[in-house]
């Protein structure tokens, strides 16, 4: 049986949580303002490491982005990464800050 993965925006707390079977086991930290989300930091426990979860949770922020229509500033070298690896993304991030963020 796999694990019950799950994405959650919890916007009191300005972060995106990833609960595997109930339990929250990462987050994305990120500081909302005038139609931009800068996406701070995400961390995963480090016992689940390594099986995608990371991805999972950028992957859901960024969608949740693009749905409201805010551009990302990725700040976290996970998230920059990961739209470096994933070009879809990277029209989230406007055209004049891509440099600043090797995009």
């Amino acid at each position: 049986m796999s694990p019950d993965v799950s994405v959650v925006d919890v916007p009191d707390a300005s972060r995106y949580v990833i609960e595997v079977d109930g339990r929250p086991v990462g987050l994305l930290s990120y500081r909302l303002s005038d139609g931009t989300v800068a996406m701070m930091h995400a961390e995963i426990n480090p016992a689940v490491e390594r099986h995608g979860l990371g991805s999972s949770l950028v992957a859901f922020a960024l969608d949740d982005a693009r749905a409201r229509a805010l551009s990302v500033l990725p700040y976290c070298p996970f998230v920059r990464s990961y739209i470096a690896e994933h070009p879809q993304y990277q029209d989230l991030v406007p055209e004049d800050s891509r440099a600043d963020f090797g995009l």
